[in-house]
């Protein structure tokens, strides 16, 4: 008995349990703990079993008993998926084929049922319970809030609450923002022809395509390698969690819904078939049989998690629905979050993503990022390469159109809602042409030889870009840059008004800013193109001006640079940049040091991913508080990654900011995290 206590305690270092924390941010301190209980046994003849079961369906949230048993058999023997489980109930052995529990043993089963409303009653959430039967009576030996998909947490959520189990804000707060993700992406297109090579059990919803790889390790190898697998076993096993982790999807010959593989990838969110026994699977030669078929390792395959088809190649996908319970708790969630949502977007494609996902607006357009298409990169690099005013001005003269062109648009789609346009903020190296092919482009263009051109491409050269010839020390240095952005801007929104009939307040944000004689000089510039453009067109143009924090010298002066009428109209923080400037950490370089710093528990998680809210939040705060106590009112958002992290998004609501700014799939984990943040600080000040 000794040995066992000890086994389970030493189990709390054991690289499986390592992984698992790792994998769900748990903290090393924890520890864990042991129960001793009297065993009761399942496998004492025909009047016995063991089984697994849920309250209600944790694929689909369907308010119906789920799960499976063996007669005679043990506990280990229902999870391990060693052995093929029969359905508790007279539906599930329709599909089957099998007698069920309440068939075999009917008085047990009404028993389960009664009891799996009382405890539903107590702990107002689905339950995931362990049970077994001896020799006729009914032992449950477990219970605990099941794991459950993204779907089934929504449906979940909401029927409880039209059940007066919970509260909407508790609804709202059941549901984990980052596993919406799963929801926002195709699924198989079921119009489509696909090659059906094998069915199992749908045993965790979602569709995926990938690389064939038969252990875990794999997984991750091609994982960091930016490759979607597909992880196919005989059956998973706890040491398989890291690989089902790194894949797309799981795939696995044995084992039930309530497998290994089946509740893990459920708990992650990846999608998965499991018992598809049809297959062959024989992992150390590489191989999967499918009939008369063999696919290997690298092979593609793709699996339907929500109805257990596997098929071979990348099947053709459609767009997600995002109606029925998702719609419902986004709407519980808009009524009870203080903060706004606007999404990054530098294209038009991302815009309407974004507005789709519920986006109030632009946070972060990065103008840069509109360059990058052949055409237009060219006319970049003349700019930069140029060597006079002359030179610069004509290559601008080409960008105009296309920046005109590109803000309307932007204008046209977000219908009214504010549009904040960073202005050009390159870091050279990302512009200058490197091969010689596109050298000799730009240099045909300015009318120079080549050898003369690379000459000036090394003057512009820098050891450290991040940290160089960029944001505003950019439109200070030629100022025709920003007026040519600051009049493209205001042509766009002119004419996107007129388009439309609706008002466009676009918002110019000076990036970079350091000192407050910076934004200064360039409000003058884009104040008087404004005045131009005004006259021109006849239209009185309303616009805000404001600066994008991401210096630590720019949050500690946050108060000078918002005071007065020309200060700062708001104030947006670039966590991004922050973070590098604040921790002296290069987003490229910074891999090897943060998994050290994090094995070593120097750093809790990646302050690239979740913001370091003792360090740099703290700048965040100083830099909002100073900033309105200059002007009270400032509007104070936040355009890094860190505005779609859920941990990163409840500080931000701590610091009181107005909004927080994402990519555009990343939009309903922020709207639903922004609530689940406002309900969380209501109730700590009640």
């Amino acid at each position: 008995m000794w040995g066992a206590i000890a086994a389970v305690f030493s189990s709390w270092k054991n690289p499986r349990a390592l992984s698992y924390r790792s994998l769900h941010d748990i903290p090393e301190d924890w520890g864990t703990a042991v129960t001793v209980q009297v065993m009761v046994f399942g496998n004492l003849g025909e009047q016995s079993a063991t089984g697994v079961a849920f309250t209600r369906n944790p694929s689909t949230g369907e308010n119906q008993l789920f799960g499976e048993f063996l007669p005679n058999a043990q506990g280990e023997d229902v999870v391990a998926g060693i052995r093929t489980p029969q359905p508790l109930t007279a539906r599930g052995a329709a599909e089957s084929g099998q007698t069920s529990l309440d068939v075999l043993m009917p008085d047990a089963f009404a028993e389960l049922s009664r009891i799996f409303g009382r405890l539903e009653r107590h702990y107002r959430d689905m339950q995931d319970v362990e049970f077994t039967i001896q020799l006729g009576k009914l032992w449950l030996l477990q219970t605990r809030s099941g794991k459950r998909t993204t779907e089934a947490a929504l449906k979940i959520s909401v029927d409880m609450a039209a059940e007066g189990l919970i509260t909407r804000d508790e609804a709202v707060l059941r549901v984990d923002p980052s596993a919406l993700d799963q929801l926002l992406h195709p699924t198989i297109d079921s119009a489509a022809e696909n090659d059906l090579i094998a069915k199992g059990l749908p045993a965790s919803p979602g569709a995926a395509s990938g690389e064939i790889v038969f252990h875990a390790e794999m997984a991750e190898a091609l994982r960091a390698k930016g490759r979607d697998v597909i992880l196919v076993r005989a059956e998973t096993s706890p040491e398989d969690v890291h690989g089902m982790h790194a894949a797309a999807g799981v795939l696995t010959a044995r084992g039930g819904m309530t497998s290994h593989a089946a509740v893990v990838a459920r708990g992650m969110g990846r999608p998965c078939v499991s018992g598809a026994g049809t297959l062959k699977i024989d992992a150390n030669a590489g191989t999967m049989r499918a009939g008369a078929r063999t696919f290997r390792a690298g092979d593609i395959i793709t699996i339907d998690g929500g109805n257990g088809r596997v098929y071979a190649g990348k099947a053709k996908m459609r767009a997600p629905e995002l109606s029925g319970t998702f719609a419902t708790i986004m709407g519980w969630a808009d009524e009870a979050r203080r903060m706004r949502v606007r999404t990054n977007a530098d294209t038009p494609r991302d815009a309407r993503q974004a507005r789709m996902f519920g986006a109030e607006g632009i946070g972060l357009c990065r103008t840069e990022h509109m360059f990058f298409e052949e055409r237009r990169i060219l006319a970049v690099r003349e700019m930069i390469c140029a060597e006079d005013e002359e030179g610069r001005r004509q290559s601008l003269d080409k960008l105009l159109p296309m920046q005109r062109a590109d803000f309307e648009e932007l204008f046209e789609i977000m219908a009214g809602l504010p549009v904040t346009i960073r202005l050009l903020d390159p870091p050279l190296h990302e512009f200058l042409p490197h091969e010689d092919r596109e050298a000799a482009q730009v240099a045909a263009a300015l009318g120079t030889d080549l050898v003369h051109l690379k000459t000036r491409i090394d003057e512009l050269e820098e050891f450290n870009p991040m940290l160089g010839f960029r944001g505003c020390r950019l439109g200070i240095r030629f100022p025709e840059i920003t007026q040519m952005q600051a009049r493209a801007i205001f042509e766009g929104a002119v004419a996107a008004a007129r388009k439309t009939g609706r008002a466009v307040h676009p918002e110019i944000m000076i990036p970079f800013v350091a000192f407050r004689l910076e934004f200064d000089i360039l409000r003058k510039a884009i104040d008087e193109v404004a005045k131009s453009v005004e006259e021109e067109s006849g239209v009185k143009l309303a616009y805000l001006v404001c600066t994008m924090i991401e210096l630590p010298r720019a949050a500690l002066k946050a108060g000078e640079i918002a005071n007065g009428e020309q200060g700062a109209d708001f104030f947006s923080f670039g966590t991004n940049d922050l973070t590098q400037t604040a921790l002296g950490l290069s987003r490229d370089d910074a891999a090897p040091i943060l998994s050290n710093y994090m094995e070593r528990q120097i750093l809790a998680v990646d302050p690239f991913v979740s913001i370091d809210a003792s360090g740099v939040g703290e700048l965040v705060q100083i830099g909002s508080d100073r900033g309105r106590a200059a002007k009270p009112g400032l509007k104070i958002g936040i355009c890094g990654e860190h505005g779609g992290d859920p941990r990163s998004i409840a500080f931000f609501e701590k610091a009181g900011l107005d909004y927080v700014s994402c990519s555009p799939f990343r939009v309903p984990i922020a709207r639903l995290a922004a609530a689940q943040a406002a309900i969380v600080a209501r109730k700590r000040v009640s």
